[in-house]
């Protein structure tokens, strides 16, 4: 086994800190924004170019999230063998999945619904780390073999459809295909089909080689910088030219802006391999660079950073109370933020919300609020390492 230091990286601490303040704006948005309840934000027939980059930004979150988090892990293997890398996968995985069902689940309805159930993204965190749990144990080769076909390779299956409502169908969109599901009176709705998450998370964990004591850094920034640049050569490749890698092929709209947008309007549900292209490049561009960035700012990104899911989880409950007060405000009831559904499907709620400036202005407002919060936790973490209960928080 290498001997590993136990001093965080903090370009990736940076990273994964800046696309959590970017998450925390798309869910702002999910709440606050009036036209959230209109339009799909990608809607080229209805959207506008501030609200689509809103949104497009944002689509570095999950990537970002299930890469680095397949990183962690290699971090967290070289101080353990591999039967314990593999125990640890497994109950991290299985806790992340009980956290979204309960605590996430209840955040975002403020309701414990027992009619549908949403696999969303920290549920498919968790899967992706059960599977990396035997993944890490094929040969090395193999298992990134296997990454790489489901990250690229699987929209080779996007005209397969199984036969409806058998159990091949079902677990068919556990693995590929967005949309809800049966199982018994429960409609399961499968947000973030498996297979290219499960990928990605085990490309990010061989990716966790480049950080050994012993890999030179040069050379480690030289190749993150060649890998992003090479997967926006394939995004531009591929996506102008229609030859393979999203459900949705690019037309030619109105104006050239809009035809632009068309070409950056990719599928995340699944993410397709054009999608991977244009957020894993650039993240992996920013994660070279910020090996070399340290001013006042990146200590900020770098604290949220360090504790993400504490972050995620209070995030979700501050925005969903702030949204209360705001619909109140404004003429709604305390009751129409209870929710049956997501929130921008919500009928109750046509007509509630404000202005894209003033969905920035709570997103930074709420960002003002909970800094001192999570850089509280972050030091009663550290202060308190012997609790082994803090590494699941």
């Amino acid at each position: 086994m290498n001997t590993f230091t136990n001093k965080r990286i903090q370009s990736i601490d940076l990273l994964r800190g800046l696309v959590i303040l970017l998450m925390a704006l798309d869910h702002v948005r999910d709440y606050f924004h009036y036209d959230s309840f209109m339009y799909d934000p990608s809607d080229l027939t209805q959207t506008t170019v501030p609200v689509f980059f809103t949104r497009f930004i944002t689509h570095l979150c999950a990537p970002v999230f299930c890469f680095l988090a397949g990183t962690s892990a290699f971090f967290v293997g070289q101080k353990k063998d591999l039967n314990s890398l593999s125990v640890w996968l497994l109950k991290r995985g299985l806790w992340l999945i009980i956290v979204e069902f309960t605590i996430v689940n209840f955040g975002w309805y403020f309701k414990f619904n027992t009619t549908f159930i949403d696999l969303a993204v920290i549920w498919c965190l968790g899967a992706s780390m059960i599977f990396l749990a035997g993944l890490i144990r094929l040969p090395k080769s193999m298992a990134i073999l296997i990454a790489l076909f489901f990250v690229f390779g699987h929209n080779l299956f996007d005209s397969f459809k199984p036969i409806p409502n058998d159990i091949f169908s079902k677990l068919w969109y556990v693995f590929h295909v967005e949309g809800e599901f049966k199982l018994g009176s429960l409609t399961v709705y499968s947000v973030y089909p498996l297979m290219p998450w499960i990928g990605l998370m085990t490309l990010g964990y061989f990716i966790g080689q480049l950080y050994l004591p012993t890999f030179n850094s040069k050379k480690r920034i030289k190749i993150l910088y060649g890998a992003g640049i090479l997967l926006i050569v394939l995004f531009v490749v591929f996506r102008i030219s229609n030859l393979y890698g999203d459900l949705h092929p690019w037309t030619e709209q109105n104006s050239l802006t809009y035809s632009i947008l068309s070409i950056l309007k990719v599928t995340k549900y699944p993410p397709s391999f054009a999608f991977i292209c244009i957020t894993i490049g650039p993240a992996l561009i920013l994660l070279a660079a910020f090996e070399n960035f340290k001013n006042s700012l990146s200590k900020i990104f770098i604290t949220i950073g360090q504790v993400p899911m504490f972050f995620y989880v209070v995030h979700i409950y501050i925005i969903h109370v702030v949204a209360i007060f705001a619909a109140l405000a404004t003429g709604y009831q305390f009751s129409d933020m209870i929710l049956d559904i997501w929130i921008p499907f919500s009928p109750d709620l046509k007509g509630y919300g404000f202005s894209l400036p003033i969905v920035y202005l709570v997103w930074l407002g709420i960002l003002v609020a909970l800094y001192p919060i999570t850089k509280r936790y972050n030091r009663y973490k550290k202060d308190n390492k012997n609790k082994w209960w803090l590494s699941y928080l």
